[in-house]
């Protein structure tokens, strides 16, 4: 039967004529190939060749904490390791974290929860670190983390956020720039009155180094006498020891504590 696909007459098949046969390469050969003696094939000589070894570069402190490289060890198994406490946000305790969430300088929704709520001490501070979470009937999804202080003094309003950041709900806030060029191109502070505990912050050393030396990926707001930092991340233990080291600063300040 011929192909579809050819429209030569039969009697025009070259199998048809005397003599012809297959291309030992295509099919059986014709008779009396068996009989002939093959010739080894000889391989001619192999040829390796591997690119250069790239040159190796230790990453920087920032690279080292900020890149993602997955929770290896576990947000809550690093906090039980330190002594901390886990709940699942719904504890009495954690009834504030629900206004951390709500005044947050993120687009979070009604749908929005903390959960995965880890609270311990690092240093000097309190600290209390969760993830804000998006669920819907199929799935949880951790959307930011925050790792918020609880602070007595009386904490003025205020929000830090890298300058690149699109800013949204600071009605009635005042810009309170620090005089250092260099980090009022990278950071904004706003500020509900420009008082002498905001000049601290924005004036203070080690907090602006801090803060210069960082990613510029957290925003820093206060509400429910905390003073929080958030970043769009699930919570992992680099994350909440950057996170306390600048929390740490920032109290001290705001206490005006050198």
């Amino acid at each position: 039967m011929s192909s579809p696909h050819d429209d030569r007459p039969r009697d025009d098949d070259p199998r048809d004529r005397d003599g012809w046969q297959e291309p030992a390469h295509l099919g059986e050969g014709g008779p009396g190939d068996g009989d002939r003696e093959q010739e080894p094939a000889r391989p001619g000589p192999v040829v390796s060749w591997a690119p250069p070894a790239p040159r190796q570069r230790t990453p920087g402190v920032v690279e080292q904490v900020f890149r993602y490289q997955g929770d290896t060890v576990g947000a809550q198994g690093w906090a039980l390791q330190h002594g901390w406490e886990i709940s699942d946000g719904t504890a009495p305790q954690d009834a504030v974290l629900a206004e951390l969430v709500a005044t947050a300088p993120v687009r979070a929704t009604k749908d929005h929860r903390p959960a995965g709520v880890m609270r311990g001490r690092a240093g000097t501070l309190e600290l209390v670190a969760f993830d804000v979470v998006f669920t819907d009937k199929r799935y949880t999804v951790p959307e930011w983390a925050v790792t918020a202080a609880p602070v007595l003094l009386p904490l003025p309003g205020l929000r830090l956020s890298p300058a690149r950041f699109w800013r949204h709900r600071t009605g009635g806030l005042l810009h309170v720039p620090s005089g250092d060029e260099a980090f009022d191109a990278r950071w904004v502070l706003l500020a509900a009155e420009d008082g002498e505990a905001v000049r601290r912050l924005v004036g203070d050393q080690t907090v602006r180094g801090l803060l210069m030396a960082s990613d510029d990926g957290d925003e820093f707001w206060t509400a429910a006498g905390h003073l929080a930092a958030v970043r769009p991340d699930g919570q992992r233990p680099e994350l909440i020891e950057h996170h306390a080291r600048l929390l740490g600063a920032m109290v001290s300040a705001l206490a005006g504590v050198s």
